[in-house]
């Protein structure tokens, strides 16, 4: 078993990370203590190895704040927080105040989806309560150099709530009928599906057009940067 740099990063992280918090406040208070730090600083409290650069490590930024703001260790199929109902989301900000990337959820589930509704389904259980964390993502600003942004504990409105259930019946429906290769980027206003896998021989099952089983690359829910900058926005001006 080959055993990745990241993987050691996380066995070091299940050790000596800080514990969980147990309210809401003392979540929100470790985030502000972090703002306006660097990634520097932080790894450094963390001793935790920086990287180079982030395209072998896409989840280190991640890792960093997991550890500083106490979520607990693995990557269970639930909130970040769970016992305070929050989902924690880093995303990088350019100079322009707008978001460079857009922002995973979940991976979506291509088999066995009858029954299951918005008001039950994993991406809402996620997208219920999110503390946001912005950070610094613009490529020429060395990763060392970058400062973590205030945080941000968002619960979607009505309006948004309703946007992002539509999106999800339609890219549901479409994963039920057996047409999951047939979803372009063109589906979903704020929620969009995409393929999720480390490489392209990656497969897994779904369903096809005739109601059989098919190979097929596996797929994850990601908000889309105009909606996230939309509420960003709202939030921060």
């Amino acid at each position: 078993m080959v055993i990745t740099s990241g993987k050691i990063v996380f066995l070091i992280m299940l050790f000596i990370m800080k514990p969980e918090p147990q309210t809401q406040q003392e979540l929100l208070d470790r985030a502000y203590t972090i703002a306006g730090m660097t990634f520097k600083e932080l790894s450094d409290e963390a001793e935790m190895v920086m990287p180079s650069d982030l395209k072998r490590d896409k989840g280190w930024v991640g890792q960093l704040l997991e550890w500083h703001l106490g979520a607990p260790a693995g990557s269970k199929p639930e909130q970040d927080f769970a016992k305070l109902g929050i989902e924690l989301k880093s995303i990088p900000i350019g100079y322009s105040g707008k978001p460079l990337e857009t922002t995973f959820v979940c991976v979506a589930p291509l088999m066995g989806v009858q029954g299951i509704t918005w008001e039950t389904s994993h991406v809402r259980n996620k997208l219920s309560k999110v503390l946001w964390i912005p950070v610094e993502g613009e490529r020429e600003i060395p990763l060392a150099e970058r400062h973590v942004g205030s945080p941000l504990l968002w619960t979607p409105s009505q309006e948004e709530d309703e946007l992002l259930k539509r999106d999800w019946e339609e890219l549901m429906e479409l994963i039920v009928l057996g047409n999951v290769e047939q979803i372009t980027a063109r589906h979903g206003e704020a929620l969009h599906l995409r393929p999720k896998a480390a490489n392209s021989r990656v497969l897994t099952e779904a369903y096809g057009a005739s109601g059989k089983p098919i190979k097929t690359k596996p797929r994850g829910f990601y908000l889309r940067t105009q909606f996230t900058h939309k509420l960003l926005t709202a939030h921060y001006a």
